[in-house]
């Protein structure tokens, strides 16, 4: 498996924690920044992790800011694109299960880093069930 992952200044410090978790677990990394806490914009990460989902140089996204809206919403304006902001781990199996989702997104200033990692580990893991939500994908596709 190939993640691509990137932040804003906010989310900068818990990025660099998913990054050597996702490490430590021997997942393939791609790491498109920012690359420290001085002043970004967030839709140029959101981006950058986007494209390499969409070119499918990367089979899934995350992306990390403050709050995780900013890149959730910056997120889902790209084609076949979905993200979703997740603060629980019900919500990340959920999201992969019944939406398919490609691109997860967190807030770093309102999830800790504990809570975080298990929201991406249990995304991670989590598959797409298919079936009656195939349909429903195919509605989201279409819009």
């Amino acid at each position: 498996m190939k993640v691509s992952i990137g932040a804003d200044h906010g989310g900068f410090e818990l990025k660099e924690k998913v990054i050597s978790h996702l490490i430590d677990q021997g997942i393939d990394v791609t790491d498109q920044g920012t690359y420290g806490t001085d002043s970004v914009d967030f839709p140029d990460y959101s981006k950058k992790v986007t494209e390499n989902v969409q070119n499918k140089i990367s089979d899934l996204g995350i992306l990390i800011c403050g709050t995780g809206i900013g890149m959730s919403i910056a997120a889902n304006k790209q084609k076949g694109i979905r993200a979703a902001l997740v603060g629980d781990v019900f919500s990340a199996k959920a999201t992969r299960k019944h939406n398919n989702s490609n691109v997860l997104c967190l807030g770093a200033r309102v999830t800790g880093e504990g809570l975080a990692l298990m929201i991406v580990d249990t995304w991670l893991n989590a598959e797409f069930e298919g079936g009656r939500h195939e349909n429903r994908i195919a509605k989201i596709e279409e819009l």
